[in-house]
């Protein structure tokens, strides 16, 4: 979940999991009574996302409504008002994750999006203590935030100490891409035969899944589509200097989806699930040459239309104001 949670997308997913994850393993037992505004503290986030996650667990049949406040684990218990604990969020689990290491998780997703726009338009210093202000968290969790958002690539920090927004430009793309195109063929060519087959089952069908939704997807669908093949997959191959060279481009993962979703009706979200599925079906039949061929052939399309978007979206929408932003 530690690896997961940061990049599973919204906020709401986020805690959705981790609830349905301490149901599913008995930490919530049925009868347990759930209300937002003690799991909105647990989860350091409002209660607008807990609200959206306890009505999907209700969708899925694990909450229930009951004549109370709240709603109920289960659907037969009798209630049971307790104060919920970590402990029984598995926030403190053998993954390495606590209360107070998840801080920051579920205002991550929409940090990340606003710096993204925002980077499009070119350099801007960020304040951690205005961030810290502008979404109601401690400076540790406004620091946690932008820790993370620096592993991403999106943001640095100077000798000075003080948080930048990385500038996203044509240029740049340009150039990560390149990166990509040398350096991702080579990993997953290596990969092949390394990845188990449950795994490429996994992923096949939830691109089918995915690919079936289709317009009707959440950036949290795309995130974990991404991620399956060009995080989880490259990840197989068995050049570690690689893997961790190919880090460096993960933020334009993240770009492309928050400036597709960002632009709306003006552009239709790109579906790329065929080209992933011929990857995929490409590694099944442990063929390199395949492998090599179809993994270019998308990162090429991918390149051409990341920048016919990033150019659309800066010629239609304005720089957001954003209170914790310093503009140069």
């Amino acid at each position: 979940m530690a690896g997961s949670a940061a990049t599973a997308g919204p906020a709401y997913a986020t805690i959705e999991a981790r609830i349905r994850k301490s149901i599913e393993a008995g930490a919530l037992p049925d009868g347990t009574v759930l209300l937002e505004g003690p799991l909105a503290a647990l989860f350091g986030s409002s209660r607008s996302p807990v609200k959206r996650a306890l009505s999907a667990l209700e969708e899925d049949g694990l909450l229930s409504r009951f004549d109370g406040r709240g709603l109920l684990v289960g659907n037969k218990g009798i209630p049971r008002r307790v104060k919920i604990l970590p402990d029984m969020l598995l926030l403190d689990d053998d993954e390495g994750l606590n209360a107070k290491s998840f801080a920051w998780q579920p205002h991550y997703y929409d940090f990340e999006r606003e710096i993204i726009l925002r980077s499009v338009f070119g350099r801007a210093r960020v304040n951690e203590l205005a961030l810290a202000r502008h979404l109601d968290v401690s400076r540790t969790v406004a620091h946690d935030l932008l820790i993370h958002a620096r592993e991403v690539g999106i943001v640095y920090k100077d000798d000075g100490s003080r948080w930048w927004i990385v500038p996203l430009d044509e240029a740049r793309f340009d150039n990560l891409y390149e990166l990509r195109i040398l350096l991702e063929p080579v990993a997953m060519t290596s990969a092949i035969g390394r990845i188990p087959d449950e795994r490429l089952d996994e992923i096949e069908a939830r691109l089918h899944r995915v690919q079936e939704q289709f317009p009707a997807v959440t950036g949290a669908d795309l995130d974990l589509l991404e991620s399956d093949l060009h995080i989880d997959c490259i990840g197989h191959g068995c050049n570690p200097e690689i893997i961790e060279a190919l880090k460096r481009s993960h933020c334009i993962l993240v770009a492309g989806k928050h400036i597709q979703l960002a632009l709306g009706s003006d552009a239709r979200v790109d579906p790329f699930m065929d080209e992933h599925l011929e990857i995929v079906a490409a590694l099944r039949a442990q063929d390199p040459i395949a492998v090599r061929e179809t993994l270019v052939r998308h990162l090429e399309l991918s390149a051409e239309k990341a920048v016919h978007r990033l150019a659309a979206f800066r010629g239609s929408q304005r720089v957001a104001e954003l209170p914790y932003i310093l503009e140069p």
